[in-house]
């Protein structure tokens, strides 16, 4: 049985990726009236996971209905185009089979991507945190950078985009939904630990509190 987890974080503010100011005589922040009236940009990102709990086996790559999974988020994420380190791909599937784990691709709803892709990509000793400045810049460009990240047995998707797209992802997935592919949509804000992030090892019918099951009927 696959066990496919969304997992999401909407309303983060775009200024938290920003690096840390060491000149402590130089203000993070204006401090004039326009500055305090305008609202604080944001941006949402999404882990997209998933485990094959009859083996068991943990990573997006590992589920029997992956080829499926990656349609159904080309799907959510169209009209886009699609660029790998080595330039620009036809789909989303390409783009994933294009990253090496570590890896940064870029998605753009239109025209060129100006970031950076090697200034985007990690390692195994860093991790997106390590990236602030360049991911801040490229979601402010309203480009979208998914990371290929490694995973127990394979590789899961990391996508940071600055509108919040959960809407136009969960209904394509929503359609996999069936009795060999269990579909959890996670805030989280609530799964700090590696515990609950593994629930379905555990408490795979009464998940803890901010795990949500997506079945056929379930509307947004």
């Amino acid at each position: 049985m696959d066990i496919f987890k969304l997992i999401y974080e909407h309303d983060l503010r775009l200024d938290r990726l920003r690096e840390r100011q060491t000149d402590r005589k130089t203000p993070e922040t204006g401090s004039s009236i326009e500055a305090f009236l305008k609202p604080d940009p944001t941006y949402s990102k999404f882990y997209i996971t998933g485990t094959r709990i009859d083996k068991p086996e943990f990573g997006l790559d590992v589920l029997s209905r992956y080829t499926d999974l990656v349609d159904k988020l080309q799907a959510g994420l169209e009209p886009c185009r699609y660029f790998s380190p080595s330039g620009e791909v036809d789909s989303f599937h390409e783009l994933v089979n294009a990253l090496d784990v570590w890896q940064a691709g870029l998605l753009t709803r239109q025209g060129e991507p100006e970031s950076d892709l090697e200034q985007l990509a990690i390692d195994h000793e860093s991790n997106v945190g390590h990236k602030k400045d360049a991911l801040r810049q490229a979601l402010k460009r309203n480009e979208l950078v998914l990371y290929k990240e490694q995973a127990k047995n394979g590789f899961d998707l990391h996508l940071f985009t600055e509108t919040n797209i959960y809407r136009n992802l969960f209904y394509p997935l929503q359609k996999l939904v069936n009795d060999s592919f269990r579909f959890f949509s996670i805030n989280g804000k609530r799964i700090r630990s590696e515990q609950k992030f593994y629930f379905e090892t555990w408490a795979l019918d009464r998940p803890p509190h901010g795990i949500e099951e997506v079945f056929k009927e379930t509307v947004l």
